[in-house]
C-alpha cells in the first residue's frame, strides 16, 4: 500500500509537468522531482500519434542503454492489466530508478538510482498502452478506444513504425 501511495503522489505531482510536454512530440528529461541531481541516464518522454488521423496519442518513456545504446538490444515493455501505466515497470520493476522505501511522511517520495536496471545492458521503451492507460489518450470520440488485443497490437505496431528514436535499431530496417 505504501508503494501505491508513493506512485499516486508522484503521478499527481508529475501530471501537470507531463501535460505541458504533450505539445511537443518528445522531450529529454534531465531532472525528476524526488531525484537528487541530474539523471545519470538518458530519459526521453513523449507522445506518438497512431490511427488514421493520429487520434490515438500513445505516451512513452524511452531510456537509452547505459552501456552501448548503438549496439545493445531494444526492449519494449508493456505492463499487463490492462489499465496500468508502464510507469510501474519503469519505477518498480526494471527501470533505472526506484522509490526509496520509507514511511510516508507527507512529502515527495525519494527516487534513487537502480544499479540493477535492465537499462544497464539494453535500451528500453515503456508504452502506456492500451489508449486510456497512464498518459495515453484519444483525441476523438471514436472506436479507437475500444479495448481488444487486435486494436492494441495494431497501435503498438504503428507506434514502432512512427517513432524516430528507433531509426538506428536494425530490426526496424526494411
Amino acid at each position: 500500500m505504501k508503494k501505491l501511495n508513493s506512485l499516486c503522489h508522484l503521478l499527481v505531482i508529475l501530471h501537470p509537468f507531463w501535460l505541458s510536454l504533450a505539445a511537443a512530440a518528445e522531450s529529454t528529461i534531465n531532472y525528476l522531482p524526488g531525484f537528487d541531481g541530474p539523471l545519470p541516464f538518458d530519459l526521453e518522454t513523449g507522445y506518438i500519434g497512431v490511427g488514421e488521423a493520429e487520434e490515438v496519442q500513445l505516451f512513452y518513456y524511452f531510456v537509452k542503454s547505459e552501456r552501448n545504446p548503438e549496439e545493445d538490444p531494444l526492449l519494449l515493455w508493456l505492463t499487463g492489466g490492462p489499465g496500468c501505466s508502464s510507469f510501474s515497470g519503469l519505477a518498480y520493476e526494471v527501470g533505472p530508478f526506484r522509490f526509496q522505501q520509507a514511511e510516508y511522511n507527507g512529502t515527495l517520495p525519494t527516487l534513487v538510482y537502480n544499479p540493477n536496471s535492465w537499462t544497464k545492458v539494453a535500451s528500453m521503451i515503456f508504452i502506456d498502452s492500451p489508449v486510456g492507460t497512464g498518459f495515453s489518450y484519444v483525441t476523438t470520440n471514436s472506436s479507437a478506444i475500444r479495448p481488444g488485443d487486435i486494436v492494441q497490437v495494431s497501435h503498438a505496431q504503428e507506434f514502432l513504425r512512427r517513432v524516430s528514436i528507433f531509426a538506428s535499431f536494425m530490426f526496424l530496417e526494411s
